[in-house]
């Protein structure tokens, strides 16, 4: 529940458009609801700026649907992240205007943030292989409110894609670099600009890449200063941060 939900039932109580009881029935579940298999933080859009994100691997198609249908009675805008078109149709069946983005894997419901800037999160993948993680990223940042472009397949093997493309590197205030294989692309990256660099390990790459773990070890002993690294295939933590810095200072 966010706070013009809440200013509302108080602004209907008084204008007699809502009983007390009924004001009360609406807020008893605050902090947090119940629903036996979860407990669903309204609070946290007061708290951190954005409301509870759900984790769909994992969970029940029944279990995700139940979520949405509660979260969807508190006004709140309502992302869900490695989600399949099963879990969206389920979703569907309580929230009509649910939208899947397929390659991201990430299903929304309500209204978006609004851009409060004209500042740039730039997402780079080194390879079409890495676009769910990326696409995650980068719809992430877009729902939060964010200005988002995209600059994709500019790996090392082919750098000079990247060198094309330079005027997009400086244009960004915050940059986040998808890449499996060596992940050397964040380190390259990092060594060509100002602003701060999220990189994220993805999963791709042959046997010896150990699904990732030697692009998150590439990352974490870059030589170059100021990038930052999330999980292994965490776009959505990418996003999150990216929007973070990328609102720093900004009045909303």
């Amino acid at each position: 529940m966010n706070r013009d939900h809440i200013q509302k039932i108080l602004e209907d109580v008084k204008q007699g458009k809502t009983g007390v009881e009924e004001a009360l029935e609406s807020l008893k579940d605050l902090p947090y609801q119940d629903l036996g298999f979860a407990r669903i933080d309204h609070h946290r859009t007061l708290r951190r700026g954005f409301p509870e994100v759900i984790f769909c691997q994992g969970k029940t198609t029944e279990q995700v649907r139940e979520i949405f249908r509660a979260v969807s009675t508190r006004g709140n805008l309502i992302m869900a992240t490695r989600a399949t078109e099963d879990y969206y149709d389920a979703v569907k069946t309580v929230c009509s205007d649910a939208v899947y983005y397929k390659m991201a894997r990430i299903i929304t419901a309500g209204e978006h943030f609004k851009p409060v800037s004209d500042k740039i999160i730039l997402i780079v993948s080194a390879g079409t292989s890495d676009l769910p993680v990326a696409e995650e990223a980068a719809v992430t940042a877009e729902i939060m409110g964010n200005r988002v472009e995209r600059l994709y397949d500019v790996g090392v093997a082919g750098v000079h894609r990247l060198f094309d493309r330079m005027h997009m590197l400086k244009e960004a205030n915050v940059l986040v670099v998808a890449a499996g294989m060596e992940g050397a692309l964040a380190s390259i990256i990092g060594g060509l600009v100002s602003r701060p660099v999220i990189a994220v390990p993805t999963s791709v790459g042959y046997g010896a890449s150990f699904h990732g773990l030697a692009s998150l070890l590439s990352m974490l002993n870059a030589c170059s200063p100021g990038i930052a690294v999330v999980n292994i295939d965490n776009g959505f933590g990418a996003g999150y941060m990216a929007n973070l810095i990328n609102k720093t200072g900004v009045n909303q």
